[in-house]
């Protein structure tokens, strides 16, 4: 523990302690949200601030409650209840595609991960937060190339293929194995008779020589493929 920083925890809660711990909030929410809102996700700068700001309230408030007024309560339940309803806006930034592709989990998380670092300042741990705040950043911005490099790079991997209606699916499967691609799994999973086409959804195992993007390339070549994308 930071020993400089006990004068800001040490049970009273004056106008300079409220002050640095919500300032704190502001601040560490802002930066959780500032690497959301460029790339463009649904909870971005401002939500993740009112977010962490809103926690660190929680928690202040609770401890108001029972220090300043002497009223008799559980301090960590209001927090309890911040961790519990958070789950309701996270569930809000989460979609599934119309080819079932699942996007917002990392938002969701990381609005969850703010309000847990909002609780903390509230809290006066402030330590835990803003190492939380680094390795939250860390997690959004770094981790996620290596993420993207691992995935990129696995032999085993899922595609989704739209293509014409009257198109020959077992063309498509010949093409695949051509390149020396086992197919694990088939499935078709869906048909558009306004649009007059299906997708299928194959589960492949790629030979070292062969890229994602280098067979994903090589069937959306073929005349009956309208689209073709990594699941």
């Amino acid at each position: 523990m930071l020993s400089f920083l006990d004068f800001l925890r040490d049970g009273s809660l004056d106008i300079v302690t409220i002050t640095v711990r919500l300032v704190l909030a502001v601040l560490c929410g802002a930066c959780i949200g500032l690497e959301r809102e460029r790339k463009r996700r649904p909870a971005g700068f401002r939500t993740h601030i009112l977010i962490c700001l809103g926690a660190a309230m929680t928690t202040l408030t609770s401890q108001y409650i029972s220090l300043n007024l002497g009223l008799f309560t559980d301090m960590a339940r209001l927090g309890a209840q911040v961790i519990a309803g958070i789950g309701f806006i996270g569930a809000g930034t989460i979609i599934i595609t119309k080819r079932r592709q699942v996007k917002g989990l990392t938002t969701a998380a990381g609005l969850w991960a703010d309000a847990v670092v909002g609780l903390c300042l509230g809290a006066g741990f402030f330590e835990a937060a803003i190492v939380a705040t680094v390795i939250i950043l860390l997690a959004e911005i770094v981790f996620s190339r290596l993420e993207y490099f691992i995935v990129s790079n696995a032999r085993s991997f899922n595609i989704i293929i739209e293509y014409t209606e009257g198109g020959d699916l077992g063309r498509i499967v010949d093409e695949v194995k051509e390149t020396g691609t086992d197919i694990l799994d088939l499935e078709v999973t869906k048909s558009n008779k306004e649009e007059r086409t299906c997708c299928a959804t194959l589960s492949l195992r790629l030979p070292r020589k062969v890229r994602h993007g280098e067979l994903m390339s090589k069937v959306s070549k073929l005349s009956c493929v309208i689209n073709v994308e990594e699941l």
